[in-house]
């Protein structure tokens, strides 16, 4: 076996597991334990430097970080890391004092077009560093799919608004109401950098018998942006929605705030294979939505040009859902058919000629790193760039881009990235004393309160989920294992006495000596429970040449190990990673 240091930054990296699973990173554990202290508005501003949307993220998110907190794999259920994030937000107070300062113009002139979360973030990091930000909006609102697909019973409007206000407030001129048609034109008007935010705005139709006989089928998207400017407020009873992705959860629900007695939701697959978040699912479902499995759509049933119903082929698939059979077929009656089986891009005003290239599937062709496409200082971003995807993706592309604006700007090749700092000190402050809270909690997260089903179908706009209150959030704060304080190992001061082993709660420690890996798993002092967790081991100790080794994935960084050690060769130490995005200095770096 070759010896990992335990003390070796690579190993830190793949300790802080929900913060690397975050496409836009933040220092999770970090702002867990400022919630801890009340400090609201710390943690709001240590989240926003990276997610930018707090208050919205906390509310929607599709939460990459929680299937990697460690936690998960204790008790099965993740620290209930998005929803403290709406915790800070919801009680930050005023920060306004707190938000980046604008410097001075520096004569440089970007256009975004589409105001959705991608051309935001685009314009958060570019607009304090002197940049003349001009945003063109086609609806007469900011927010792009955040406003138009997400119901307000699930981000309510006044969130959304302060979250882009802050953004707005620093100088962007945001021109609504201005779809941008041509890009030669746009291109002619001598902006500096041009990025693409707009989105995946056509929603994908359903070719089959019928379709077009009728004025009762919906293409999901656009029925959710129709409800969300208020041009439509009801819906029949009886109404199928097709597909089971996150859309089609939010149509489900709504079609039920909107007269739907008897709402479906069509899957072709087992629940298993369901694109829908599992919460997603669990609240649909709360809300008297069913989930119909196995159902493939084949034509739309219409009578004397009326909708009645639509027929599906009911089927049998294989264990892995890749193949099936049709075992009959099924007539359901609706009143209204909702699709909701995925989203396109669109760019019908991007004129050819402009060395803008598109793929075999009219998708523009950008690169990965830099989000340049094949015109340099035309840079895409969010669902324009790969199509859809989430967020928090889209928030991610917007800094990347960005960073790629700013060096175009600067006459900087676009390939030039900016390190991530990280830094390691220590927590010690006295003999048996951390500067964290280290005491493993056994309580269970924390369950979400909702407004009573009664209440919430009275008022399309009522949240229905209330966030934590002061005792939820006090027990879930505590749930956090502290993935970013280390357990730093320096071989050299250890006399191999096996007090840390003889303390360990958990019996994640190990010394035995040096061989190939599968060996060391058979020694180690409790089994692993997960084999793909990476197993630690340091370097050849003094006294024997053995190596003390560490299993993680037990690991709940309670810092007992280090207390009990004569000789200080072990210590608890602070990892904190520093992302810098556009035009910010290089981050200072601390040694441990």
């Amino acid at each position: 076996m070759h010896p990992t240091d335990i003390a070796n930054p690579n190993y830190f990296h793949k300790v802080v597991d929900c913060q690397w699973a975050c496409p836009a990173h933040t220092n999770v554990p970090e702002y867990i334990r400022l919630i801890a202290q009340g400090k609201y508005a710390d943690a709001y501003m240590l989240n926003r430097h990276s997610n930018v949307f707090p208050a919205i993220l906390g509310r929607t998110c599709d939460r990459p970080c929680e299937p990697a907190c460690r936690r998960g794999r204790l008790d099965s259920k993740p620290v209930a890391i998005c929803r403290l994030k709406r915790v800070a937000a919801d009680l930050r107070g005023d920060i306004g004092d707190r938000l980046p300062q604008v410097d001075p113009p520096n004569g440089k002139r970007i256009a975004c077009i589409g105001a959705g979360p991608a051309s935001l973030t685009v314009a958060n990091d570019l607009a304090p560093h002197g940049y003349h930000i001009t945003i063109f909006e086609k609806y007469d609102q900011p927010g792009g799919l955040m406003r138009t697909n997400i119901p307000s019973f699930r981000l309510p409007e006044q969130v959304l608004t302060d979250e882009i206000d802050y953004i707005l407030n620093m100088g962007v001129d945001i021109r609504y109401n201005s779809p941008v048609t041509s890009m030669k034109a746009l291109l002619d008007e001598g902006f500096d950098a041009v990025f693409i935010g707009s989105g995946a705005p056509r929603g994908k139709n359903l070719e089959l018998p019928g379709r077009y006989e009728t004025d009762r089928i919906h293409i999901g998207i656009d029925w959710l942006g129709s409800v969300a400017f208020g041009h439509t407020d009801k819906i029949g009873e009886k109404v199928l929605i097709i597909g089971v992705g996150n859309t089609a959860m939010d149509c489900c629900r709504t079609s039920r705030r909107l007269g739907g007695k008897s709402v479906k939701v069509m899957a072709r697959r087992p629940r298993g294979f369901f694109k829908a978040s599992p919460w997603e699912l669990d609240d649909a479902e709360e809300e008297g939505i069913d989930i119909v499995i196995n159902h493939a759509p084949k034509r739309f049933v219409i009578e004397n040009g009326k909708l009645t119903g639509m027929e599906f082929e009911r089927l049998e698939w294989d264990e892995e859902a890749k193949k099936s059979r049709t075992i009959d077929t099924v007539i359901l009656p609706c009143d209204d058919v909702i699709l909701a089986i995925g989203q396109e891009n669109a760019f019908p005003w991007i004129e050819p000629g402009l060395g803008i290239e598109f793929d075999k599937w009219e998708m523009p062709k950008v690169d990965e790193t830099t989000f340049q496409s094949s015109r340099p200082g035309v840079f895409f971003g969010g669902d324009s760039a790969w199509g859809p995807k989430n967020i928090i993706w889209a928030v991610e592309h917007g800094h990347q881009a960005a960073i790629s604006i700013d060096n175009h700007c600067q006459q900087l090749p676009v390939t030039e990235r900016p390190a991530a700092g990280m830094n390691l000190l220590s927590q010690k402050m006295g003999l048996s004393e951390w500067s964290y809270s280290n005491d493993y909690n056994p309580v269970a997260r924390q369950k979400m309160t909702h407004v009573d089903l009664e209440k919430r179908f009275k008022e399309l706009s009522l949240e229905v989920e209330l966030g934590f209150d002061h005792v939820q959030t006090a027990r879930e704060v505590e749930r956090c294992l502290n993935c970013d304080i280390q357990t730093v190992f320096t071989a050299a001061k250890c006399i191999e006495c096996d007090a840390c082993i003889d303390i360990c709660p958990l019996s994640c420690l190990t010394i035995a000596p040096d061989a190939p890996e599968d060996v060391l798993r058979a020694k180690l002092s409790a089994p692993a429970i997960h084999p793909d967790q990476a197993l630690y081991a340091s370097k050849a100790l003094p006294q024997t040449g053995r190596l003390m080794l560490k299993d993680e994935d037990l690991c709940v960084h309670c810092g007992l190990c280090a207390e009990r050690c004569p000789t200080a060769a072990w210590d608890m130490q602070k990892f904190e990673l520093n992302i810098i995005y556009a035009g910010s200095p290089a981050p200072a770096l601390v040694a441990a």
